[in-house]
């Protein structure tokens, strides 16, 4: 009799369809504390690991990958079939200003900023609409206060940022050299 699904599965291709299925399932990213809730035994955090990175190798050649990013594990399109897929929903991608960019680069790169740090760095002042816009996009929140006068917000990236982005953490961010160039080709 095989073994019911609501139990640890007995062998580690049933634990891989099980964590397949929910990482297909679902649209946002999934933790390995989130993967583990899904069996009534205990899975070892690293087992899971190794279990997803057998699962990422298995759909190495296929159209969608399996990815870790700053918040879990999910399945996304490879990056070669974006083009064919936008045509089925042509929407025009938000472009945000070369004021909203530089203030999100302000951000990722020197993190914990206030807006007094970044129009020191920008040399002119940050509409309070800019840190609203990467604020709403759930990009940039405040984690606190500078200890000075007037107590002004800290501001830093989320791991929406990261996600969004298909990074891990900050340290995945190119060097700010390119993204220097790359805001110059932008707004040419």
């Amino acid at each position: 009799m095989e073994e019911p699904l609501n139990s640890l599965p007995a062998n580690p291709e049933q634990v891989k369809n099980v964590l397949e299925a929910a990482l297909l399932a679902t649209q946002q990213p999934l933790s390995v504390s989130d993967l583990r809730k899904m069996f009534s035994e205990e899975i070892a955090p690293d087992v899971l690991r190794k279990l997803l990175n057998e699962l990422r190798e298995t759909w190495a050649s296929r159209p969608a990958e399996l990815v870790q990013l700053a918040s879990g594990w999910r399945f996304r399109t490879r990056p070669e079939y974006l083009t064919y897929l936008g045509r089925l929903n042509p929407e025009k991608p938000v472009k945000y200003s070369r004021a909203v960019l530089e203030t999100l680069a302000i951000i990722a790169y020197r993190q914990p900023v206030t807006r007094g740090d970044i129009e020191d760095i920008r040399g002119v002042s940050v509409a309070t609409q800019i840190v609203k816009v990467l604020e709403e996009r759930g990009w940039v929140d405040a984690v606190g206060y500078r200890d000075t006068p007037g107590r002004p917000a800290l501001y830093a990236t989320t791991k929406k940022f990261l996600d969004d982005l298909g990074l891990r953490s900050l340290t995945e961010l190119p060097p700010l050299e390119e993204l220097n160039q790359a805001l110059e080709l932008a707004n040419g």
